[in-house]
């Protein structure tokens, strides 16, 4: 498959920044999905050790990709503990 799309490269240049777009949208996709399964405190891949990780978030923790305007360093825990 790489060999033919090297040879379609070959014969049509302009064909390069489609397949490099592609390329990298694909990368990103799958390296956005990978951060989402690892990092995110709604996934629990060891439920007998640590079943509900969301608890553990302390207030000042961020967890989302980009925050517009709350800065995570400066809250201060609401809630009980549970």
């Amino acid at each position: 498959m790489f060999r033919q799309i090297v040879g379609q490269a070959k014969k049509h240049p302009s064909l390069i920044p489609l397949f490099l777009f592609i390329g990298g949208g694909g990368t990103g996709a799958v390296l956005y999905v990978l951060r989402l399964a690892l990092f995110n405190p709604d996934v629990s891949w060891d439920r007998k050790n640590n079943p509900e990780p969301w608890n553990k978030l302390g207030p000042n923790e961020q967890y989302k990709f980009y925050s517009v305007n709350v800065d995570y360093s400066k809250l201060k825990k609401e809630g009980p503990d549970f």
